[in-house]
């Protein structure tokens, strides 16, 4: 039996009530969000899906991660991957379904990230490979893991022994909804997702009264002195022909208008696609931050603080070369698209660097194809199709949603169905 005999056999279950229950997962899980290392519920609900449908289910992984194990008989272990957690955004997209849910402290959550959509679509792979199992051999992976947006769920869950807990991978696999034309995936080899660095800095001045500036040093102005200054970081000290952001996100002083602070804060994130442009952001940082320090007299030296860390993400070219084959025969060549760098980032990667083993992370579409067109053609893509981490951003349900449990059932036959289980490179 062919890989697309086995996925129709498999995918034929796509359908009527078992595609219903997926979608209402689907808005169940966009209605409850839940912030990093908080997904329990989340979690509760891939646990149980996967109990369900036979795999050997470990929890708690990392705090929150979850595994599914089914072991099939001799031939390649292939781990699919989901992200479970959500951002600390108020929806504003007035779907039926739109989260009012808050942090406990009080802070909106919506899945604006898709991230309910990824924990969807690899339940609904999951359950039908299992059910499918006739089809194919080897041992398939489901992990669910948490806190993807502060990149610490992955090592969380590789720092609490996953792969002595489950095996390690031949294999490691995943995909993320993006703005494009839903029906369609997304896949390129090489180096496809940012690294990214997030700090803090702290500024230090001496505090006084607003009506007598000469006796303190504004940690105000020094911020603002700062902010300006990093904004020639890229576009003086980064070559042209390489891609860097360095974004402020985030500026904090005083409380009173007629006091003047002894502090101020300030986060930074930067994106990089090489370590060479990674270190030369790192290193005008710290001699940027420290300079204007001094030029403003400043009492202390000021302090950097690293909040968050992503790796560079890549994939794997003799692995993406596979999955995009397999992808091409399900799809067609027109629904298989290239996918371009982006300045995203994520901790996928971390699972195959740990694991010693290829990984290839794909583009999901999710934007309606007929809004998406029109939008291109009038150069309004940027205004008219929310994307991830906006307040509108919300995936078209159909076909997204089969489409992505698709993929991953296409992805994982690339190695484990009967044309490929021969091989695991």
């Amino acid at each position: 039996m062919s890989d697309q005999d086995a996925i129709d056999a498999i995918t034929a279950g796509l359908a009527g009530p078992a595609l219903d229950d997926l979608v209402e997962l689907y808005r169940d899980l966009h209605r409850h969000p839940e912030p990093a290392f908080q997904e329990e519920r989340t979690a509760g609900i891939a646990a149980e899906r996967l109990r369900a449908a036979g795999f050997e289910v470990s929890t708690g992984l990392g705090g929150t991660g979850v595994a599914g194990v089914l072991r099939n008989g001799e031939g390649p272990t292939v781990a699919l991957r989901a992200d479970m957690d959500a951002l600390p955004v108020l929806e504003a997209t007035r779907l039926p379904y739109a989260s009012t849910a808050t942090s406990p402290d009080g802070v909106p959550l919506m899945h604006a990230c898709g991230h309910d959509m990824h924990v969807t679509c690899l339940s609904g792979a999951a359950q039908l490979l299992a059910a499918g199992r006739d089809q194919w051999r080897g041992t398939l992976v489901a992990l669910f893991q948490p806190a993807e947006e502060i990149a610490a769920g992955a090592r969380a869950m590789l720092d609490d022994r996953l792969f002595d807990r489950i095996g390690t991978p031949d294999v490691v696999l995943g995909q993320h909804v993006f703005p494009n034309p839903a029906g369609t995936v997304l896949v390129s080899p090489g180096e496809i997702l940012a690294a990214a660095d997030s700090l803090e800095i702290r500024l230090y001045g001496r505090g006084g009264h607003g009506s007598q500036p000469e006796r303190t040093v504004d940690p105000v102005v020094l911020a603002a002195s700062t902010v300006m200054r990093l904004q020639t970081v890229v576009s003086r000290e980064v070559s042209p022909f390489e891609r860097a952001v360095l974004t402020v996100a985030q500026i904090h002083a005083g409380h009173k208008e007629n006091v003047i602070p002894d502090e101020a804060s300030i986060t930074i994130n930067l994106r990089s696609f090489s370590p060479e442009v990674r270190r030369t952001l790192l290193t005008a940082v710290e001699r940027v931050v420290h300079a204007e320090a001094a030029a403003s007299g400043a009492p202390r030296g000021p302090k950097i603080r690293t909040l968050n860390s992503f790796p560079l993400t890549v994939n794997d070219d003799a692995a993406t070369a596979r999955v995009r084959a397999a992808f091409t025969g399900r799809f067609g060549a027109e629904r298989v698209p290239e996918m371009a760098p982006l300045m995203g980032s994520e901790d996928f990667g971390l699972f195959g660097a740990a694991a010693g083993a290829p990984s290839v992370f794909w583009g999901l579409g999710g934007a309606d194809p007929a809004r998406y067109a029109r939008a291109e053609r009038e150069g309004r893509l940027l205004e008219d199709v929310p994307g991830n981490h906006s307040p509108f951003f919300a995936p078209q349900i159909l076909p997204t949603l089969p489409t992505g449990v698709e993929a991953l059932i296409t992805a994982a036959l690339a190695w484990l169905g009967t044309g490929g289980a021969a091989s695991t490179g």
